[in-house]
């Protein structure tokens, strides 16, 4: 068998699949098949925004049970504060940098930019596997026609391309400017309803549909909330009046508070549908975020917010669940980023792959019992000339040219700059960012990179 080369998708789609005789899962045999895989990505959630990671004015039982039920990450990223740089290093298993469309933080509604056609992803090679793929929810990564989920290993897609609609419209809407953007593959659709109710439910239909074929199957469902607008399932009328998808001047706590247990009863009523197909037992269930949360959100004990490399901006929750193989109620700080998401699944499912193709790295290990790892993480964004990196307890960040070093664990806060004590620490690590983003591609100087300067509409930022 063919390895999957560095990178490239036409290698990897002209070998044989599935050589289950190659996954380091223990008792391969008493598994009925390659595992299912049900990815669930929330928008702009807070670290601590549900339950089992601290709130406790948000009712959030069926996420909660999940974590009782799998795995709980303590130190899990995403692969950029903001989304659809999170959402190509997911589908890519690797640095989002090392693509144009990684420059774009985020990519704007009316840009033609786009993942490249020959760019490896997670649904083409499980795809090429044998695996049944779909997508229900939000794409961001290319709104031009010809760039959606379908031409990239999505053989299904209902949702919207773009970054964020108005839960109710399905629209972008800036003004007397209002684009449609919900999607049924190609073609676009209007439905009537609360947009985080009409996604759940599609997604029922999907794990019931996929369920009565026997292939395994990757259903992600990500999710546009809690991103803003800010509407909850009661702001129909609210939502009628809207003039800005952006909603500087809108939101509550009461309203934030709507909308995060909004999704969690879609999430609770998806699980309960994959218990009725009879798929649950061999099906891996995550549950995330693209980007650490926004103006409504909790991250504490961590600083900053989406838009920021501060922890707040990229700390993100993290749950694993699989019956039978993963411990339940087990927790672990292991550092886990989205690309690990693709070599993981790989390995799950027992495909043969070439590490050295993905920047990620697979976490079955950990998931199936076996011992954290230590690693290095890197991150950039243009916007303040950001940089950051982490290994073990330590971080290095550089915000605006005022550069940094802290020790996380003893203070999530960063709040003790510690870069005149730990001297050698804070040149090695500095010297090693530089080194590994020599390594990526250089930004453009007409991208887009959000700031949360923007327009002066948030008081507590700079």
């Amino acid at each position: 068998m063919r390895k999957l080369s560095h990178f490239d998708r036409r290698t990897f789609m002209a070998a044989t699949a599935a050589a289950a005789s190659t996954t380091s899962l223990p008792a391969m045999a008493k598994l009925k098949g390659p595992p299912n895989f049900l990815f669930i990505m929330a928008d702009d959630l807070g670290w601590a925004d549900v339950g089992c990671y601290g709130r406790d004015d948000i009712s959030t039982p069926n996420i909660d049970k999940l974590a009782r039920q799998g795995m709980r990450f303590t130190d899990a990223y995403a692969n950029s504060s903001v989304c659809s740089p999170t959402r190509l290093g997911l589908i890519t298993g690797r640095y989002q940098y090392r693509l144009p469309l990684g420059f774009e933080e985020p990519l704007g509604l009316h840009s033609d930019k786009k993942l490249p056609e020959d760019t490896a992803t997670m649904p083409e090679l499980l795809a090429a596997v044998g695996y049944q793929t779909s997508l229900v929810g939000k794409w961001h990564l290319g709104t031009v026609d010809g760039s959606g989920p379908l031409q990239h290993g999505y053989q299904s897609f209902w949702g919207i391309r773009s970054g964020g609609v108005d839960y109710f419209r399905h629209s972008f809407i800036w003004g007397e400017d209002e684009t449609r953007d919900l999607w049924d593959g190609d073609t676009p659709i209007e439905e009537t309803g609360y947009l985080t109710d009409l996604l759940g439910a599609r997604a029922s239909e999907e794990i019931l549909r996929m369920s009565a074929n026997e292939a395994p199957f990757l259903l992600s469902l990500h999710f546009t909330a809690p991103h803003w607008p800010w509407e909850a399932p009661e702001d129909l009328e609210a939502a009628q009046k809207a003039r800005s998808s952006l909603d500087f001047e809108g939101g509550s706590m009461e309203i934030y508070r709507s909308m995060v247990e909004s999704l969690d009863a879609a999430v609770g009523a998806v699980l309960k549908t994959l218990q009725k197909s009879g798929r649950a037992d061999n099906t891996i269930v995550v549950f995330t975020s693209d980007n650490g949360g926004e103006r409504f959100s909790k991250n504490w004990p961590f600083n900053g917010i989406k838009g920021e490399l501060l922890e707040g901006g990229i700390r993100t929750p993290l749950i694993v669940r699989w019956p039978d193989r993963i411990k339940k109620a087990s927790e672990t700080a292991q550092t886990a980023i989205s690309m690990d998401w693709l070599p993981t699944m790989l390995d799950a499912a027992g495909v043969e792959y070439d590490p050295s193709g993905f920047d990620g790295v697979s976490l079955l290990p950990v998931l199936t019992g076996g011992e954290a790892f230590q690693r290095k993480l890197f991150w950039r964004q243009q916007a303040h000339d950001q940089k950051a990196m982490r290994e073990g307890p330590w971080k290095y960040l550089s915000i605006g040219g005022n550069d940094y070093l802290f020790n996380i664990e003893d203070d999530p806060m960063e709040r003790a700059n510690k870069k005149t004590i730990e001297t050698n620490r804070f040149a090695r690590m500095q010297g090693e960012w530089a080194t590994w983003n020599e390594t990526m591609l250089a930004y453009p100087e007409d991208n887009l990179s959000w700031t949360n300067k923007f327009g002066g509409h948030m008081a507590d930022r700079y």
